[in-house]
């Protein structure tokens, strides 16, 4: 009876995978056929390596905003992005709606001298619409060679018609670290986590300690609008600023395999008082450096809550044929807690205003949860269903471009406290904190 039964079962497996192979091959069929009858029938000649790209770009983009197909070329851009150099306008950015939407200029680059913000939708590119076109063929089309223009047409909110912005093309190299002091604080400014982060920011606080000596009296590590990069790098900033404990830690699908990854270089400003600044704009790795230092108490989280990109992509090359972005893994804080969504909220909520019109700016949060296909946050519970795919935006969030203007070949100043209400207010905090610390 025993044998039956296990028989009997065995049967019933082998029986589902047949079923199942069976389905999977019906599906490759309808694949295969719609393949064929778009090759003989559609008005015009498309290449097989046009619809192959095509069909694979989609399969991934299906999934969720960041998993994408990158080409030989794609593959290539990104790998000198990384690295701290491209060509391209200076700026991050992602498809939402079927439009270029940025998601920050980065510093010192065209982009952000000609005035573009986070925010901006761009609509067309030399007055032809990119309305349906992929996040890489719209940066694709942005890109050329150094020197020469292209018009972009921007959607401002609050603006009542669209802008139309010539910029100049050129070479974009990344300094993701920058500093300068106020006063006796020492100001930190990360504007992206690049292979070149970890050196930039010890030769800063070096720089910084070198000036003051015992007179510092703290940091504040600028995060703002600083849209990711390497995880690598988000572990080495945070383990500048940790002793000891872990700092964040990455987990596959249903749990199945769990990475810590501890801090490891030790404090390197003795434990003087750190804030950290965040917005709206910051996402990813800069959301990992926030939530570990906040988590472990080591620094006062000021600002707006973040953007909550919590998961985390492995770029896979395909050979010759470029490489897919997977979104494999998401990864959680210190305490646990995905930000999936939800995003870095602030110790010390600080809305950005302008001194000359005590005008709150830019308070409208676009999140995670604003992109097409985003996904649920996995510590919701696991019987509740991620209704956010049907009203989100699309594609991967890390792409560099350019752009130009006024003050073409000037670089753009770090902000400073003066002109700037939240580094104000951190400054300030800190004052306080030094002041507290003493005491005691």
């Amino acid at each position: 009876m025993v044998s039956f039964a296990v028989v009997s079962m065995t049967l019933l497996g082998a029986n589902m995978v047949q079923a199942k192979s069976s389905d999977t091959y019906k599906q490759l069929n309808l694949f295969g056929d719609v393949f064929e009858k778009i090759r003989s029938q559609y008005v015009r000649e498309v290449t097989d390596e046009e619809l192959i790209e095509a069909a694979i770009n989609g399969m991934l983009s299906s999934l969720d905003p960041h998993s994408s197909y990158l080409t030989a070329k794609g593959f290539d851009d990104m790998q000198v992005q990384t690295k701290g150099e491209y060509g391209g306008l200076g700026m991050e950015v992602t498809l939402d709606k079927g439009v270029v939407r940025v998601v920050s200029p980065i510093d010192d680059t065209p982009a952000s001298r000609a005035g573009i913000q986070s925010g901006d939708y761009i609509t067309k590119l030399d007055g032809e619409s990119i309305m349906g076109l992929s996040l890489t063929d719209a940066v694709s089309k942005m890109k050329g060679e150094v020197g020469t223009d292209i018009v972009i047409t921007v959607v401002r909110k609050g603006e009542k018609e669209p802008l139309e912005i010539t910029l100049t093309r050129d070479t974009i190299t990344l300094k993701s670290v920058r500093h300068h002091l106020e006063g006796e604080v020492g100001y930190v400014r990360i504007s992206s986590f690049t292979e070149k982060t970890e050196s930039g920011l010890i030769d800063a606080l070096d720089k910084i300690k070198t000036e003051l000596g015992d007179n510092l009296q703290g940091i504040v590590l600028d995060l703002r609008n600083n849209p990711g990069g390497l995880l690598n790098q988000s572990i080495a900033v945070s383990s500048q600023f940790l002793a000891r404990g872990e700092v964040v830690s990455t987990r596959t699908r249903n749990d199945e395999h769990v990475q810590r990854y501890p801090a490891r270089k030790g404090d390197s400003i003795d434990g003087k008082p750190l804030i950290v600044l965040i917005n709206g704009g910051s996402a990813s790795a800069s959301e990992i450096v926030a939530g570990a230092l906040q988590d472990h108490r080591r620094a006062v989280v000021v600002g707006t809550q973040s953007f909550g990109k919590g998961s985390v992509q492995t770029v896979i090359p395909l050979g010759a044929n470029g490489a897919m972005r997977l979104t494999t893994a998401y990864y959680f804080t210190p305490s646990g807690n995905s930000i999936q969504g939800e995003g870095i909220t602030p110790d010390v909520i600080v809305e950005q205003v302008r001194f000359d019109k005590s005008k709150t700016i830019n308070s409208r949060r676009r999140s995670e949860h604003d992109l097409r296909g985003s996904l649920a946050n996995p510590n919701e519970k696991k019987d509740e269903k991620d209704t956010s795919k049907d009203s989100k935006a699309d594609n991967k969030d890390k792409v560099g471009e350019d752009s130009d203007g006024d003050k073409k070949d000037e670089a753009r100043p770090l902000t400073t406290a003066q002109e700037d209400y939240q580094l104000n207010y951190a400054v300030n905090l800190l004052h306080g904190m030094s002041i507290a610390r003493n005491v005691d």
